[in-house]
């Protein structure tokens, strides 16, 4: 039984949140290519639009119903896209060690291997854990802390402790997210 929280998912594909969503997607190109050339300003520009249509396409999709499962997925894949972008690009001019590069598409690929297990067992995607929510903001609000200053030399000595101390946080709780996954998927197929 439905209740009145929740809405039907659709599987239209136009509507506005999903093109507000592929305008995100088309732009993450652009806001790699401005990283990686030291456009740091123009970047976070991308990155304020690029968030702007991230909560209109969330706002819209559910004060107009068109809440979408293509739009489930394109969501939550721009903003990943969005942070590999920020992260290889920062780590390309040796701002981020590559490290944390490799942890953060590490946890990304684990829980890609625990979306097959599940698949396989026919299972769809988890629902997304709070954890995980809060670990993406962090790493949200880390990149471009990181990136502020080296837009603004002279906003460096507060953006670039909060940014690592964010982008440190956030790498942690992403896997923490992504071991209390690895346990659900456990518990899941495990289930009779």
């Amino acid at each position: 039984m439905t209740g009145p929280a929740q809405t039907d998912l659709s599987s239209r594909v136009l509507t506005v949140p999903n093109v507000l969503s592929f305008l995100r997607l088309a732009l993450v190109p652009v806001f790699l290519w401005l990283i990686v050339d030291g456009y740091d300003s123009w970047a976070l520009l991308v990155l304020a639009v690029s968030s702007l249509t991230d909560f209109l396409d969330g706002w819209i999709a559910r004060r107009f119903n068109q809440i979408t499962r293509l739009g489930q997925l394109l969501d939550p894949a721009a903003d990943r896209l969005y942070i590999f972008a920020a992260l290889i690009g920062l780590a390309w001019r040796d701002l981020v060690p590559w490290w944390i590069v490799v942890v953060v598409v590490g946890r990304d690929v684990f829980l890609l291997l625990l979306g097959v297990v599940l698949a396989n067992h026919g299972f769809g995607p988890l629902p997304v854990h709070l954890l995980g929510k809060v670990a993406t903001f962090c790493l949200f609000y880390a990149l471009p802390m990181i990136m502020l200053g080296q837009a603004f030399p002279e906003l460096s000595w507060w953006s670039q402790p909060v940014g690592w101390a964010f982008g440190l946080w956030g790498a942690y709780l992403y896997w923490w997210a992504g071991v209390i996954y690895a346990i659900e998927t456990v518990r899941v197929i495990r289930l009779p």
